[in-house]
């Protein structure tokens, strides 16, 4: 899309020396600047950006944002540069700022959720019931850009360039309504800022991503700052207060001014769930909205999808949306790709369901949601990823030995670490009856094989993800056409 120029004033920054140049563009990656470009050297966990600074200056940076030490780290070439320098306390909120400013448009109606679990799914959701609400509507995160405009996206919540070109480019293409994953990385790197967020929601709180934030108080601190930081006093804050993080949650909303709408099973929610009936395809939901009484059907495997409808429900709500109309659109609700999704049946009856449950709360969440629409036993294929908090990797597969009855741990994304030494961590969890099985075609191989009516095998890890991590390299590999492929093998439908 093409934006005029502009003085680098109206992007929210000052220079050092007082230079006001003309910004042609923005650009985190050295290797696009061009001419009249406005460089962002933000410090980083391996590098600063600031080592790229001079080759930017050669592409023709008319300017420079960074902090004190990557100004002091390219010194010398910023010396002998015309280039404007732009020197920030936090480089991340002024970068977030300027894209904002820099595109400008974003869709009318943007709500954003965190959380360990369910973001994928809440936004899905929201963007489908808005969809069936008749508006032009989008959700954005670990899927890409779904809905009435798509994109491929990097990461759950992409860098603040991206995020504000992505909102901007769907509001030129007429949607009007965004859904957002907000990640604890993207809050605590500060990509949200500078989005107009109507309304966000809080799911629920576990062990994740200990590998970058340093405990578990940093890591909600860091999902707490959608509350504390980005709603605005007088937005909506729709939160689950079953757990005690959920409840500092709401405190903090309401601490903020924010209009709060709890939901869960406790007494008191403003959207609460009485009950559900499973079977084998879906479930009923009994919930109440504000004391009100209603019941819906959903296509829905999973008990914890109850949870995130309402919370989809709520933010629609919440951003304004007729209550009577949302519930009327519940029981449309179609599954996440990768989320408690049905990938295969076998001729004798037994299911195979494919979910991206990669952590230790996640993986009992997902068990224990799937036992009530099971008539038989449980087969659980399990693995944890490489490079990755390593703290999770026994308690996966003690989640996997508590709730399934027969256990597979394979290779899940090795990436550059020993896939038999992740296997083993996971193993200590998952104890001397699972069955160690490196190659993960094989595992879900075998794992379907021992499918006997009424069981159903659940394959955890990977779910939409379309390729598999080995060392740099990645290989195709899909668990739901894996487990199509191991079905169709077995019953001589091939």
């Amino acid at each position: 899309m093409h934006i005029e120029a502009r003085q680098l004033s109206r992007l929210g920054l000052t220079a050092a020396d007082g230079r006001d140049p003309q910004i042609t563009g923005i650009s985190l990656d050295s290797r696009a600047v061009r001419d009249g470009h406005l460089f962002a050297a933000l410090p980083g966990s391996a590098a600063h950006g600031a080592d790229f600074i001079p080759y930017a200056l050669r592409q023709g940076a008319a300017a420079v944002l960074t902090d004190r030490a990557g100004a002091g780290l390219a010194a010398d070439a910023l010396a002998r540069s015309h280039a404007a320098l732009v020197v920030a306390e936090d480089p991340r909120a002024a970068l977030a700022g300027a894209a904002a400013l820099w595109f400008g448009a974003q869709p009318e109606t943007v709500v954003a959720v965190t959380g360990t679990s369910g973001k994928t799914s809440v936004a899905t959701f929201t963007r489908q019931i808005w969809q069936a609400l008749g508006h032009s509507a989008i959700s954005l995160g670990t899927m890409g850009v779904q809905g009435d405009y798509t994109a491929k996206l990097a990461h759950t919540t992409p860098d603040p360039l991206t995020l504000h070109r992505v909102l901007a480019e769907a509001a030129a293409a007429g949607v009007t309504h965004a859904a957002m994953e907000a990640s604890s990385h993207g809050l605590d790197q500060r990509r949200l800022d500078g989005v107009r967020v109507a309304a966000g929601a809080f799911t629920n709180f576990s062990q994740d991503h200990l590998d970058y934030h340093k405990d578990f108080d940093s890591y909600f601190a860091a999902k707490a700052l959608l509350f504390s930081h980005i709603l605005e006093p007088g937005a909506a804050a729709v939160i689950c207060t079953d757990g005690e993080r959920g409840r500092q949650a709401a405190q903090i909303a309401q601490d903020r001014g924010l209009v709060l709408t709890t939901y869960g099973r406790a007494e008191g929610c403003d959207l609460r769930i009485l009950a559900q009936r499973y079977d084998a395809t879906g479930q009923e939901l009994r919930f109440s909205l504000n004391g009100q009484v209603h019941l819906v059907r959903l296509d829905l495997i999973g008990g914890f999808q109850a949870e995130n409808v309402l919370c989809a429900a709520g933010l629609c709500i919440a951003a304004g949306a007729d209550p009577a109309r949302v519930i009327a659109a519940l029981p449309g609700l179609t599954t996440v790709r990768g989320r408690m999704e049905l990938a295969a049946q076998r001729m004798n009856g037994a299911a195979v369901f494919v979910d991206y449950a990669h952590k230790p709360g996640a993986v009992i969440a997902a068990l224990q949601s799937l036992r009530p629409h099971v008539m038989g036993r449980i087969i659980a294929v399990i693995g944890a990823g490489g490079d990755r908090d390593r703290g999770k990797r026994p308690l996966m597969g003690q989640a996997a030995r508590q709730f399934a009855d027969v256990v597979f741990v394979t290779d899940d994304n090795p990436r550059t670490e020993d896939p038999a030494a992740i296997r083993a961590e996971v193993m200590a969890g998952a104890g001397h009856d699972a069955t160690e099985v490196g190659d993960r075609a094989e595992a879900i191989l075998r794992a379907v094989d021992v499918l006997e009516p009424g069981d159903a095998a659940l394959i955890m890890g990977k779910g939409h993800e379309t390729g598999q991590i080995v060392g740099s390299d990645v290989f195709p590999f899909d668990d739901a056409e894996q487990a199509s492929v191991a079905v169709a093998a077995l019953d001589g439908t091939i």
